[in-house]
């Protein structure tokens, strides 16, 4: 694996979720993995769990890890053959040299701006990175994509599945602020490339994510109808893609003990944070069946697995 963008860059996703459960099993046996070797983590938007599981994840195999706030930083200018005679102070070309001269894996976190969707979608800061530079380059999030956490889910969903191919149900949720598509885009992907489970997608009118990362999937308008026999219920707010950065004020989306009844006695799950009593109910989440803790601890080991790949 020379990158870690998406899905796409597994040569197996059955082998990297495996790898991913060996080192959670045993993580003492990984401990020389990054033996003298530096990663850098660089954040350009705020981070809990992605900063801390990455860190856990690079100090477990043995790595020197180093963290940057990119607010404390200089801006960075992306665009090529401009004229920087503005505020930004560096151009990626060197940052990206630069950083590369220091680590030995460089991982990147960058939101969009929900403003032009074809700026967001061509993913400009972590392909900017990758581009410039000569080491290998993990997403932390990007614009459009989060497969760190899709990688956790998968992990997770293995754990606790009941039966061999169980029915997930992805549902849009409430959420007063304007959201991007990445944890949902990269969630449907990771699903449906897995393979081992029955991916429904539900959301509002409107809210149909980008069919690049759908297709294979069941897509449907009526949240009852996803969640009824659902072994698994992820719910996630998004904004709009047709109508690009678009929200609704949608309540009767939030999932709830009447919702979860529907199901097969399913799971919850949310990738964190998540705003009580808005995208989930306080009993959904306080319930023997949420999973929401045990998918923040699998970033850790998501995570772990992707480096040990990088540096086979």
């Amino acid at each position: 694996m020379e990158n870690f963008l998406s899905v796409h860059d597994a040569a197996s996703v059955h082998d990297l979720i495996g790898l991913a459960a060996k080192i959670k099993a045993a993580p003492l046996d990984y401990d020389k993995t990054g033996q003298h070797k530096t990663l850098i983590n660089l954040f350009f938007n705020p981070s809990l769990r992605t900063r801390l599981s990455t860190e856990k994840a690079g100090v477990t195999l043995g790595f020197q890890v180093i963290t940057m706030d990119m607010a404390g930083g200089w801006k960075l200018e992306f665009e090529d053959g401009v004229v920087m005679n503005l505020d930004r102070a560096e151009h990626v070309r060197e940052a990206a040299g630069v950083l590369s001269q220091y680590c030995d894996v460089l991982a990147v976190r960058s939101f969009p701006e929900l403003k032009d969707r074809d700026a967001d979608y061509a993913d400009r800061v972590i392909n900017a990175f990758v581009k410039y530079a000569t080491v290998p380059v993990v997403s932390l999030e990007s614009a459009i994509r989060h497969p760190l956490q899709s990688l956790a889910d998968c992990l997770t969903i293995r754990e606790h599945r009941r039966s061999a191919r169980p029915r997930v149900a992805l549902t849009w949720a409430p959420h007063p602020r304007q959201l991007p598509q990445a944890v949902p885009n990269s969630f449907a992907e990771w699903m449906i490339h897995w393979g081992d489970v029955d991916l429904v997608i539900a959301n509002p009118e409107g809210f149909d994510l980008a069919p690049e990362f759908t297709r294979g999937a069941e897509v449907v308008h009526d949240q009852a109808a996803a969640l009824r026999g659902a072994e698994f219920v992820y719910a996630k707010n998004w904004s709009s893609y047709s109508d690009y950065g678009a929200t609704a004020d949608l309540p009767d989306w939030i999932v709830n003990e009447e919702k979860m009844a529907l199901t097969d006695d399913a799971f919850f799950m949310h990738c964190l944070p998540v705003r009580r009593n808005v995208i989930v109910s306080d009993g959904v989440l306080n319930s023997d069946r949420s999973l929401v803790l045990q998918q923040a601890n699998n970033r850790t080991w998501a995570a772990a697995a992707v480096l040990a790949a990088l540096t086979d």
